[in-house]
């Protein structure tokens, strides 16, 4: 299946998360490189998605959590933000802030707190958690490489889905 027939499924998966202010206001904070938090987060929960339908797994849940995964909300450059290293601390902080936007599932909880293992404290317990912790570094290899260029994934969605503009945002 091509991403003609699999983007507009993605986003039926996610269409409620997308419209959300919280993941909206990921467009604002750098993340890798030059790349948005909400770039990397659709990234990694547009390819997780396709994986796991491919392997016949949860393909929502790795879909909805690959999509929270960095729903931390705050400038990680800015050491008063956070209290102590990101790589540690951000997964508790997106879930919480999940945990307020949305009902989670087991699984979707365990997917955000697990997506930066080994290097943070939780372990991957369900095999769509380890595949969103492989996609989530795939796509995070490919950012910092500049090999993937967001714009390529923003021009499947609608309209109304996609986020407000620095400058918009401002105004």
């Amino acid at each position: 299946m091509g991403a003609a027939i699999n983007f507009p499924h993605f986003v039926g998966q996610v269409n409620d998360l997308l419209s959300s202010s919280q993941v909206r206001s990921m467009s604002r904070l750098c993340h890798h490189g030059k790349v948005t938090c909400y770039d990397h987060s659709l990234f990694v929960a547009y390819v997780s998605f396709r994986a796991a339908r491919f392997l016949k797994l949860d393909y929502r849940a790795a879909a909805r959590g690959g999509l929270l995964h960095d729903l931390y909300l705050y400038n990680s450059r800015d050491k008063s933000a956070h209290p102590g290293w990101q790589c540690f601390d951000h997964p508790e902080a997106a879930l919480r802030n999940a945990d307020r936007l949305t009902e989670l599932s087991d699984k979707e909880r365990n997917i955000i707190l697990s997506h930066m293992w080994p290097v943070a404290k939780y372990r991957p317990r369900s095999k769509e958690a380890a595949l969103v912790d492989f996609v989530d570094t795939l796509c995070a290899t490919l950012e910092l490489c500049r090999v993937y260029r967001p714009i390529r994934l923003r021009a499947h969605l609608p309209q109304a889905l996609l986020p407000q503009s620095a400058a918009e945002a401002a105004a």
